[in-house]
């Protein structure tokens, strides 16, 4: 077995160097990771990141697009047979149709791979022509990657954790309450695990609808073809003194270290370490809404989403010898068109804040990390409303909920992010000087020319930044 092991490493390991030459001297190929929390658009992003690829009218920050040396964009099956094809067709549709909706959301992994026939620039100009250039987007639900912090935490370690999270959060208190009535110690009943992994489901399910964001593990809100399961049936308890044998404590430790060894693991291994450039999304104005504390909770949240990478650079030699790392991270506000754009710059200055620590790090190892506000669609058009004899700088779109258009101010944001980020950091209730709103606009009909993606902001720079040093 040992032996056995060894040979598999090994021949993964020549096959690993295969790949990485053909690669850096044939066609090389760019594993753009798109991750974020809840509804923060990752499967819009994605759309209209393809669609905007291919028709690249509304793209000048990205320079490969700018000098016209982006010859053709086409898409190709994509690499990996047993990984579902990410449905950019129906989506784009979704979006440009005459009625638009919003697409359906990420619940789980897919994949979509655009290949790039690109023209050299400077001294190579001249003496090559067009080579191709693949890029292959995998999208994957960002409860996924939280749940790779559990990979260093026992479920003691874990539990605990959890538990006095949840401590005061009234989402959870039916839990608290089954989760105290039960004695640990005693022999596991089948029942009484469900019953708990139940009533934890449900307040995950709840947290994230208030807002939170340590939804962790994260496949028991997205549990696909696993529903059911031994591996999704533990939930966090307090350690006994003595945890005896086959009673109900141990056997949750048990499938809470199957949970991480048999699906946490998988993923790494086989879809997020080979990942080397990633975006990640926030819906920054929806946890600026909800108050102080889902500021905080989001800013720790990316801090362990960053924890999770493996920053560093990807030079030549180092892919062949320690493997993929992550050389660029985008932290992304999305949703900056539910503002005008003289706010955007407050967005983006305080996005770069929420992340600052975290991004401290990834800049030591030796990766590139940027956050900036954008909209990978946008919904809305600017528009200056006299109220009280002053004027007022709003957005106007059509509300989702009924139909109808409407103007609106979400209040202003502070030049300064300490003024968001002290109460959050300090556990505040609310916010003491201001009001923050959101509203969910439903996507604007769209009047695209011959040549264009649909409408955006930024998205052409977020674009220069993951892959235009590879263009």
């Amino acid at each position: 077995m040992v032996i056995a092991a060894i040979a598999d490493s090994l021949s993964r390991g020549v096959g690993n160097v295969g790949d990485t030459v053909s690669q850096a001297f044939f066609e090389p190929v760019i594993r753009l990771g798109v991750t974020g929390l809840a509804r923060s658009g990752k499967t819009v992003f994605i759309t209209s990141l393809v669609a905007n690829l291919m028709d690249r009218g509304r793209m000048p920050q990205l320079l490969a697009a700018a000098d016209g040396r982006i010859v053709a964009a086409y898409l190709q099956p994509q690499p990996d047979d047993t990984v579902p094809r990410f449905e950019f067709e129906s989506h784009l549709a979704a979006l440009v149709s005459p009625t638009p909706h919003w697409p359906e959301s990420t619940r789980a992994i897919s994949q979509l791979r655009l290949s790039l026939r690109v023209q050299p620039n400077g001294i190579l100009s001249g003496l090559s022509g067009p080579r191709t250039v693949h890029l292959d987007i995998v999208d994957y639900p960002g409860e996924w990657l939280l749940d790779l912090a559990l990979l260093d935490k026992s479920y003691a370690e874990w539990s605990h954790d959890v538990l006095h999270r949840i401590a005061t959060r009234p989402e959870a208190a039916a839990y608290r309450e089954m989760a105290a009535a039960v004695d640990v110690n005693e022999p596991l009943d089948e029942n009484t695990a469900r019953r708990l992994a139940g009533a934890f489901t449900t307040y995950l399910e709840a947290a994230r609808d208030a807002g939170y964001y340590d939804c962790t593990p994260g496949r028991f809100l997205l549990p696909g073809d696993l529903a059911g399961s031994p591996v999704l049936t533990f939930a966090p308890l307090a350690a006994p003194d003595k945890p005896v044998r086959r009673a109900l404590y141990r056997e949750m430790e048990r499938r809470y270290e199957a949970y991480k060894s048999r699906v946490v693991k998988p993923f790494f291994r086989d879809h997020f370490a080979h990942i080397d450039r990633q975006v990640v999304l926030v819906d920054a104005l929806g946890a600026i809404h909800r108050g102080p504390r889902a500021l905080n909770d989001m800013r720790s949240a990316m801090s362990d989403i960053l924890g999770a990478f493996r920053p560093g650079g990807n030079a030549f030699l180092s892919r062949l010898l320690r493997g993929r790392r992550v050389e660029k991270i985008l932290f992304a506000a999305t949703k900056v068109d539910h503002l005008h754009h003289k706010q955007h710059p407050r967005l983006s200055a305080i996005m770069d804040a929420l992340v600052r620590e975290a991004r401290g790090r990834a800049d030591f190892a030796g990766a590139r990390t940027k956050a900036m506000a954008i909209a990978a669609l946008r919904a809305t058009v600017e528009e200056t409303i006299m109220h009280e004899g002053a004027p007022l700088d709003c957005v106007r779109g059509t509300l989702l909920d009924t139909g109808k258009p409407a103007a609106f101010y979400p209040g202003e944001l502070p030049k300064d992010p300490a003024r968001l980020l002290a109460p959050a950091l300090e556990g505040a209730e609310k916010w003491l000087d201001a009001e923050y709103r959101v509203m969910n606009f439903a996507p604007a009909v769209l009047a695209m020319q011959p040549g264009e993606g649909p409408p955006h902001i930024r998205l052409d720079r977020a674009a220069q930044f993951l892959i235009g040093d590879r263009l």
